[in-house]
């Protein structure tokens, strides 16, 4: 897939200051795309300045809530491509408070959509979802077209906020693409509490020589893809007019235990220890067991693949954070 497609289009990143979000950002930048990135700095999920500063200079930040139709309207217009990364990132915190997931992932995609209905309906759009709409699973590896039962308010909302894209594709003849990440990693994400981000989480308490906390027997099986195949996985759905109107799984094929997870990061950072731990109540309620997806529908098409052994990617995420450590600590 020729992602110079990119080159001089204008591009919105929703959630642009976040962890994923920045990195596209970057990728983009270097692609020679005119980018403009909306973030409302909710505190505690990621969003930090610091994570475009390479390309500080070459982009345009937008303080402002993906819920705030004036500054979204303005924002869509004259777009070529806009990428929506904004949400409520937290596994648990519907179970004490059911409203962001509902207002920021729900009302916010609708916000989002309606925007762009009305001032540039001809822009591509590609949504990213969560693995955790399908819930747990009969049969590995999961394929698309398997039933989703989500096991919380934010896996619902965000198959919730896919029906919507998928509604103003498919009624509106919007080019729309949903994507369902599994457990991404890497440089620029937020490091300073475990609420999501699990790979990342134990990036820090290996490189701060504390324990990492293993749930149950630690056999439980995920796949863990590195932040770079992930924002090549989004570009190149972005440019493939055959991505259009489809859903796709956007993650690793090669599953691996948590065990053999964090004993590879303590190997890798040459610190930290692991111990067991039971479930918290929180956690064993939205525990699905064993996943990892069937990818070979985006595969088809759209020519991606993941590129990274997990540990290539932890040695990456590693130096990064021992480099910028004052900035995510």
């Amino acid at each position: 897939m020729d992602l110079n497609v990119y080159n001089g289009r204008k591009v919105l990143i929703t959630g642009g200051l976040g962890f994923i979000g920045s990195n596209l950002a970057i990728s983009l930048v270097q692609l020679g795309a005119q980018v403009t990135v909306l973030d409302v700095l909710w505190p505690d999920h990621g969003g930090n300045p610091f994570n475009v500063e390479p390309v500080r200079k070459d982009l345009i930040v937008n303080i402002c809530d993906i819920r705030d139709k004036y500054a979204v309207r303005t924002l869509v217009k004259g777009k070529d491509y806009i990428f929506h990364l904004a949400g409520q990132c937290s596994h648990v915190l519907g179970h004490v408070d059911p409203y962001p997931d509902i207002d920021i992932n729900i009302r916010g995609t609708a916000t989002l959509m309606e925007s762009i209905k009305e001032n540039f309906p001809d822009a591509v759009i590609v949504h990213t979802s969560t693995r955790g709409v399908y819930g747990s699973v009969d049969r590995l590896p999961v394929k698309e077209d398997a039933p989703t039962n989500p096991k919380g308010l934010y896996e619902i909302s965000n198959l919730t906020a896919e029906k919507i894209v998928n509604f103003y594709g498919e009624i509106h003849q919007l080019k729309t693409v949903n994507l369902r990440l599994s457990n991404i990693y890497g440089e620029r994400a937020q490091m300073r509490h475990g609420k999501f981000g699990v790979v990342n989480w134990f990036v820090r308490k290996a490189l701060d020589d504390e324990a990492i906390q293993v749930f149950g027997d630690g056999k439980i099986l995920r796949d863990f893809l590195y932040v770079e195949d992930c924002v090549d996985a989004i570009l190149k759905t972005g440019a493939s007019d055959r991505a259009f109107g489809g859903t796709f799984n956007l993650g690793n094929e090669e599953p691996c235990s948590f065990i053999e997870l964090v004993k590879t990061i303590i190997d890798v950072a040459g610190s930290g220890r692991w111990e067991y731990a039971p479930f918290t109540k929180e956690r064993a309620a939205q525990e699905p067991g064993d996943f990892y997806p069937d990818i070979s529908r985006i595969k088809e098409t759209s020519g991606w693949q993941p590129e990274t052994t997990l540990r290539d990617g932890l040695l990456k995420t590693i130096e990064y954070y021992r480099q910028h450590r004052a900035m995510y600590w």
